[in-house]
């Protein structure tokens, strides 16, 4: 067992292979898909029923994820169909290949917000950036020669990694129970990193399936998008945080949708929050003369950032002005360049 000298304890350090599964809990299997990009994997979960499974979350839509699927379903889970894919929120890593077991006769339940916005994405599906992207990008401060680039490439695409989904789903709502595994489960929703995330506490034993709104080591990006501009989702995910804590307990075992299992929840849920208020103190300081979204890279993550982040950098950005602007904290002025500039508002 890896302990870490923050109390956050890692009981499981070898990970499963590609095809592999490793039994965190009985009848709970750990998996993991890779994904093309930094963060190089999602952890999804399968949870024996008996003479099915119910699959937690489910990678990206590729020709290797599929094959990996395959060798699970031919290896690990001896066979068995798949049941149920159970979806924790809409981001193509979770959902990605929900509608491939869907088509192979497996039960999609996820919660209404995340089914309407996945197959809102996979409809829409965009050769070039929208105008609207275009302008939001622009607002935010991106360098002109970046966002000439920008316009003329083919912009991220749901269709591109996410299967299509059929007509049809089971909704997860707040309070509800389901059970999995042999096991009765509280269903719990969060936002901020994803509007109505389900997360999973177990009834019977200390297990929670946390998604991405609960992970050990790394920072769920809070982002904001030209979907909703004016969105306040680091609000969203503080009281979520807030509203986790009187259930979390140090014994409980988190599964999370990335890094590793872990106990320690509760200071876990304290680190999440000191973490987004230091960087909102370096972010005031930082304020004191006009800024744009761009502008503000090092005092949020305490480095410039280029390359595939800058994209999630520049959302998590708006999204920290934005929780600012909705406190009453800053003002901000459109300049000639269609630039936000964000200044505090001194009193």
């Amino acid at each position: 067992m890896n302990v870490m000298t923050s109390g956050i304890r890692y009981p499981f350090e070898a990970v499963p292979g590609d095809g592999e599964a490793v039994e965190i809990a009985p009848g709970v299997l750990w998996m993991r898909l890779p994904l093309p990009m930094a963060l190089d994997h999602v952890n999804i979960y399968a949870l024996d029923d008996g003479d099915a499974w119910t699959v937690i979350d489910t990678g990206f839509d590729s020709k290797r994820g599929r094959a990996i699927w395959e060798r699970l379903l031919a290896g690990p889970l001896a066979g068995k169909p798949v049941g149920r894919v159970v979806v924790t929120h809409h981001h193509p890593d979770h959902i990605g290949l929900a509608g491939w077991l869907q088509a192979r006769g497996a039960e999609l339940l996820t919660t209404r917000t995340a089914w309407l916005y996945a197959r809102m994405l996979c409809l829409d599906e965009q050769p070039v950036p929208l105008p609207e992207q275009v302008a939001f990008w622009r607002a935010a401060g991106m360098a002109p020669a970046l966002l000439a680039q920008r316009m003329g490439e083919r912009p991220f695409n749901f269709a591109d990694v996410v299967a299509p989904l059929p007509l049809g789903f089971t909704r997860l709502q707040e309070g509800g129970e389901i059970v999995m595994g042999g096991r009765r489960w509280t269903i719990r929703m969060g936002n901020g990193h994803a509007p109505e995330h389900a997360t999973f506490w177990s009834q019977d034993d200390g297990l929670v399936l946390g998604g991405d709104q609960l992970l050990p080591s790394i920072s769920a990006n809070i982002g904001v998008y030209p979907t909703e501009p004016a969105a306040d989702p680091l609000g969203d995910w503080l009281a979520s945080c807030a509203d986790f804590m009187p259930l979390a307990r140090d014994d409980q075992l988190v599964l999370p949708g990335h890094k590793l299992p872990f106990t320690g929840l509760p200071l876990r849920l304290r680190q999440m929050v000191e973490n987004h208020d230091g960087a909102l103190n370096r972010l005031r300081t930082h304020l004191a003369t006009p800024r744009t979204a761009a502008q503000c890279f090092m005092p949020l993550f305490k480095r410039e950032i280029e390359g595939g982040a800058y994209g999630l950098a520049l959302v998590e950005a708006v999204a920290h002005l934005n929780h600012l602007l909705h406190r009453g904290e800053v003002m901000r002025t459109m300049g000639d360049d269609g630039a936000w500039a964000w200044v505090m508002r001194w009193e």
